[in-house]
């Protein structure tokens, strides 16, 4: 996923990665793209990961809300 971040630029401190007894669980980050915004996910435990697409920002945040309140109803610490 890493080869992504050279062509987006990171939507400024929209990087969240979401942590359990110490260990990384999963990782999101939010990007401009080309008339949309791209939302990357990487799941530690599974070695999923993959994008998702937006028509907005504000659509992409509350996405990203949403996950993180997921993550931290299952034990999750998210920074």
């Amino acid at each position: 996923m890493n080869d992504l971040a050279g062509t987006f630029t990171p939507v400024s401190q929209l990087v969240c990665e979401a942590t359990r007894d110490g260990r990384t669980v999963a990782v999101l980050r939010c990007y401009d793209g080309i008339g949309d915004t791209i939302v990357e996910y990487e799941a530690e435990a599974t070695g999923r990961s993959g994008t998702y697409r937006f028509p907005s920002a504000a659509d992409a945040f509350r996405f990203v809300q949403e996950a993180v309140l997921a993550l931290q109803y299952l034990g999750c610490a998210v920074v």
